[in-house]
């Protein structure tokens, strides 16, 4: 059992004290400002690594080190030569501080800090925008991450830095958090998976507020904050000014705008849902999905919550339609050699198995699965869609995103990270080069609403031959920064970013004009904004744009590109103009002015980061993982040791050498007749009919007689009995009405099939029996 307070694993004194976070909103851009303080205790010079957790599409744009009342702001450098100069100023004895991008994954970083003199305080500082992704209730999520599981690394692969992740069940550091949140629209609520003190409004129309995060929170979780403005689905542009002294042609000398559109579909459109289909639901099976979902009272196992929610899938998918299920760990496997046609004895089959699922498949390897089902040959007139769920702990993250990606046109990908440190990089990735949309499932989440949400986008008439097109003066030309946008869903944001290159004496406006065809029928939405910058912005936008630009150059290094060098130089002088992190950047301090003799080898101390529930991996020791690179400092370093890095081994324990107790009741199963809801919807068959029978009856807490005996004499049993159903549902349960949609749309469509009379006569009896008060146009038959 790990010992808590400022001790690691081996009982060594922890150099990291606290973190101070402090968060400015404006709109839906988030910059985020922490604070690491760090005190050597030892009697000896000290060299530190702390590797942790950013969202995967954060601009890491600031890095700096106070160390007294003397301050050192890195600079942005080429990613060896900033090695280089740290490993050359610690062997002389000077501090130094580097951070540094994982290359396997981008929401990974390590922070190396150098020589700290016994006794020494540092306070490190670092600045990352970031966008906040739009929820299903239209607010807008804040993650704070603090969760970072071990990522298991397929045998061959170069794990790189996140091999270096190290947890434990408690950090020994303490946090505050403060949060400024300005939007042009009014700040409806703020809300927290954490306790937070009152939000405090600081002007008369509410478009100002802060809000602190309340003392003694222990920072074993993420950090959720979920904001809800007044009009928040506001189509909205934001043109930035560039920086004079910047080199005139380059990204950060011009005006850059940013678009966010919220498509509006018609609806009569979105009224009528897709009837045709493929769907492959790929299901994480890997020891880690024997955790519970969080370490609250009431937390339910990862596995048993997507079993549950593999049951509210397979009762909502339309007849006629093709489906699979593939569970993957170590190794993957299918329910059915190739996808079926979804009937009643296809649904009967995969429900059994579903039932006879564990978490007992060894490690994470994504990768197999999906090529997998990639190589197999799709349906004509079904498209492919996947849903994904996993608790996101792998190594390889970019060569899934790339195998994604390079299927995507066949393909759509819906993705769900499920608990705590689940990979940003990884299901917001899947789900961006995919096409689709992703979800995370955590802390006290239930884990149906979010992914019959994502049933929802998957079912909607699909948005295809998209462009973007802009109007503006002459003399001014727009360079698009952004990706192709690939896919719109109803509500939800797409942003665009692009530089605006020249002048004009002519119209301040400019407008973009974004088409489509929506079920064959053509679509235009056109937004108008202003040429003059917004004042304020402190380069955000630029930065963004530039991390958005950089990101799309990553892919086109990795897949090979026409010149890869070219590629590469061009990512570097993006990121040292914008000053932002990349893959082939990193960010370097040094203290010029402090110069000691060290007597003896540098002490190395790994600083925990707060974990979750994970298998006891072998790991290794610190000084064994980085090849011993950061030798005596009178001695020469071997540079080439920074990318000697052992991958990760592949052993993976069983599950009773977990921690406790987060595996406590592991082997326990989720029992449907602690829930109505599900039981009823488990009795529901294939085409969206019930059976009338003791079952159904339980549910309603009644008999099979009081059913039977009530029954109008001319309706069938199953028609009666469908329609006790849909009264119960909107009865008793329309606060999860985002769980049973399509349940129940299928329930009335049958309904509507079978010719019932005297429907208004049925309705009217069934409120009776059950006690509801449901209008006949309420159940949409």
């Amino acid at each position: 059992m790990t010992t808590c307070g400022l001790v690691t694993k081996e009982k060594q004194p922890v150099p990291l004290k606290s973190i101070r976070v402090e968060v400015q909103v404006k709109s839906h851009v988030a910059t985020v400002t922490s604070t690491l303080q760090y005190v050597n205790e030892e009697e000896r010079h000290l060299e530190a690594l702390f590797v942790f957790p950013l969202p995967a599409d954060a601009a890491v744009c600031h890095f700096s080190a106070k160390i007294g009342d003397q301050e050192i702001v890195a600079e942005v450098q080429d990613r060896q030569t900033a090695r280089d100069q740290y490993d050359d100023a610690v062997s002389s004895g000077q501090q130094a501080f580097l951070l540094e991008e994982s290359k396997e994954s981008s929401d990974v970083f390590s922070l190396s800090i150098g020589c700290l003199s016994p006794g020494q305080n540092a306070d490190i500082t670092i600045t990352y925008i970031t966008e906040l992704s739009v929820q299903a209730d239209h607010s807008l999520r804040f993650c704070l991450p603090a969760v970072l599981n071990p990522r298991y690394t397929p045998a061959g692969s170069d794990a790189g830095i996140v091999s270096e992740i190290s947890s434990c069940d408690s950090v020994p550091y303490t946090l505050t958090l403060s949060v400024h949140v300005s939007s042009p629209n009014p700040i409806s609520k703020l809300e927290s998976n954490c306790t937070l003190d009152p939000l405090v409004f600081l002007n008369s129309d509410h478009t100002q507020a802060t809000v602190n995060l309340s003392s003694g929170h222990k920072f074993d979780k993420d950090v959720e904050l979920f904001l809800y403005y007044q009009n928040t689905h506001q189509p909205t542009a934001i043109v930035e000014a560039g920086v004079t002294t910047a080199k005139p042609g380059s990204l950060m000398s011009d005006p850059v705008v940013m678009i966010s559109l919220y498509p509006e579909f018609p609806k009569e459109v979105m009224s009528s849902l897709a009837t045709r289909g493929e769907f492959v639901f790929v299901i994480d099976r890997s020891g880690s999905m024997g955790c519970m979902m969080h370490n609250g009272e009431g937390a339910q196992i990862r596995i048993e919550s997507a079993k549950e929610t593999l049951l509210l899938l397979l009762k909502s998918l339309p007849m006629g339609c093709y489906f699979n299920i593939y569970g993957f760990g170590s190794h993957f496997e299918s329910f059915f050699p190739q996808s079926v046609v979804y009937n009643q004895d296809t649904m009967d089959q995969a429900l059994k198995k579903v039932n006879e699922m564990t978490a007992n498949m060894g490690g994470t390897e994504i990768l197999q699965p999906l090529k997998h089902i990639y190589s197999q040959p799709c349906y004509p007139e079904h498209p492919r869609q996947l849903f994904v769920f996993t608790d996101g702990e792998v190594g390889n993250t970019k060569v899934v995103l790339d195998l994604v990606k390079l299927h995507a046109k066949s393909h759509r990908c819906f993705s769900f990270g499920i608990g705590e440190g689940a990979s940003t990089a990884l299901i917001t990735g899947m789900a961006k080069e995919g096409s689709g949309h992703a979800q995370f499932i955590t802390g006290t989440d239930r884990m149906q609403p979010k992914v019959m949400e994502s049933l929802r986008f998957a079912l909607q008439p699909a948005v295809n031959k998209i462009s973007v097109q802009w109007k503006v003066p002459d003399g001014i030309t727009v360079n698009t920064l952004s990706p192709p946008i690939n896919v719109l869903f109803q509500g939800q944001r797409s942003l665009i970013y692009a530089q605006l290159k020249g002048q004009s004496s002519e119209s301040s406006e400019g407008s973009v004009i974004v088409q489509y065809n929506l079920k064959d029928q053509p679509v235009t939405n056109q937004l108008h904004f202003c040429l003059k910058p917004t004042e304020d912005t402190g380069l955000s936008i630029h930065r963004l744009a530039a991390r958005s630009l950089i990101r799309c150059l990553e892919q086109e290094e990795r897949t090979g590109g026409v010149d890869v060098e070219d590629i590469k130089r061009r990512m570097v002088e993006i990121s040292v103009e914008a000053g932002v992190s990349s893959v082939h950047t990193a960010f370097i301090a040094i203290n010029k002015h402090n110069r000691e003799a060290v007597k003896g080898p540098l002490i190395q101390r790994r600083v925990p980061t707060q974990g979750m529930c994970m298998p006891n991996r072998s790991m290794r020791n610190m000084d064994d993982d980085v090849c011993n690179r950061r030798s005596a400092p009178n001695r020469s370093r071997d540079r080439t040791n920074r990318n000697c890095r052992k991958p990760m081994m592949n052993c993976y324990m069983p599950m009773m050498n977990m921690p406790m107790p987060m595996m406590a009741n592991a082997c326990a199963k989720s029992d449907l007749h602690d829930d109505p809801l599900l039981q009823l919807i488990s009795l529901q068959k294939a085409s969206g009919c019930w059976e009338l029978n003791d079952a159904l009856a339980r549910v309603f807490g009644k008999t099979e007689d009081e059913l039977t005996n009530q029954k109008p004499a001319q309706v069938d049993g199953s028609v009666w009995a469908t329609l006790l159903s849909l009264i119960w549902l909107y009865g008793y349960k329309i606060q999860q009405q985002i769980e049973w949609q399509f349940v129940a749309m299928k329930a009335a469509s049958w309904i509507g099939s079978q010719n019932v009379v005297s429907l208004s006569q049925c309705v009217c009896d069934g409120n009776h029996l059950l006690g509801c008060q449901v209008k006949e146009e309420t159940l949409g038959i």
